[in-house]
């Protein structure tokens, strides 16, 4: 609208039913702009939210996943758990296996080398092993994250004679 007294602005302003919001100070002469001021703010913290939750969806393979077994954990349910774990790394994750164990088990810790020996086993194609087993606490765990797996070579592609240069 061109350079215009603050005063006449204001008038414009309400006379619109909207607000006179300032958007360079630092220019001379200030700039300013008549907007609907809440909608304006509404609309940032929605662009905002929708860039976390972006961001989020799409940090994925940096994500470090927990699966936890028990000791006394049967073979079919570790087997359903291992199950769970190849998706998350075909998810592009890493994942922590964590064997928990509850009041005198932690006795017996060649139990739980036990389980995530085998879990490493199952995993062995899809896996490599980033941090071996080691104890934190209650918890034996190791951090496993997807293989690289090798990608089959394209095929050559034969050279022919075209059909016109064998007649």
């Amino acid at each position: 609208m061109g350079v215009m007294p603050t005063r006449r602005a204001i008038e414009l302003a309400e006379e619109r039913n909207l607000d006179l919001v300032e958007v360079a100070p630092s220019a001379r002469p200030p700039v300013c702009r008549i907007m609907d001021y809440g909608k304006f703010r509404y609309e940032v913290t929605r662009r905002e939210r929708e860039a976390r939750r972006d961001s989020k969806s799409k940090g994925a393979s940096n994500e470090l996943k927990e699966v936890r077994f028990k000791t006394r954990i049967g073979d079919h349910d570790r087997e359903a758990k291992t199950r769970v774990v190849r998706r998350l790394l075909g998810e592009g994750a890493k994942v922590k296996v964590s064997v928990m164990f509850r009041g005198r088990e932690i006795t017996h810790p060649e139990i739980g080398m036990q389980v995530l020996r085998k879990v490493a086993e199952d995993l062995k194609e899809d896996a490599k092993v980033d941090k071996v087993p080691s104890f934190e606490g209650r918890f034996l765990s190791m951090i496993v994250s997807p293989a690289k797996k090798n990608q089959p070579k394209p095929k050559q592609a034969k050279i022919t004679e075209p059909a016109s240069a064998k007649a």
